[in-house]
């Protein structure tokens, strides 16, 4: 996933999660749990398990230890877990 996340990103079609149509200027982040592209709506769905504190410092740690970059760097896919991207 690390190698190919803005593509994925850039071209997603649809949210990865509720299969919403994604519009040119709509915003998407990855997934913590899959690392799917979604939606605005499905993050905040994300944010509302009890598990996802746990789960976004467990993908934290692994996206610092597979990519030697911090999640804050905005040129890793780490960062797009929670800033949000819209097509180019």
């Amino acid at each position: 996933m690390e190698d190919n996340w803005e593509k994925q990103l850039a071209c997603a079609l649809n949210c990865g999660h509720c299969d919403r149509a994604f519009g040119s200027k709509d915003r998407r982040l990855l997934s913590v749990y899959d690392h799917a592209p979604i939606c605005m709506d499905c993050k905040r769905e994300e944010e509302k398990r009890p598990d996802y504190e746990d789960t976004s410092k467990q993908m934290i740690a692994h996206c610092m230890e597979t990519t030697d970059k911090p999640y804050g760097d905005p040129a890793s896919y780490c960062f797009h877990h929670f800033c949000s991207f819209r097509c180019k």
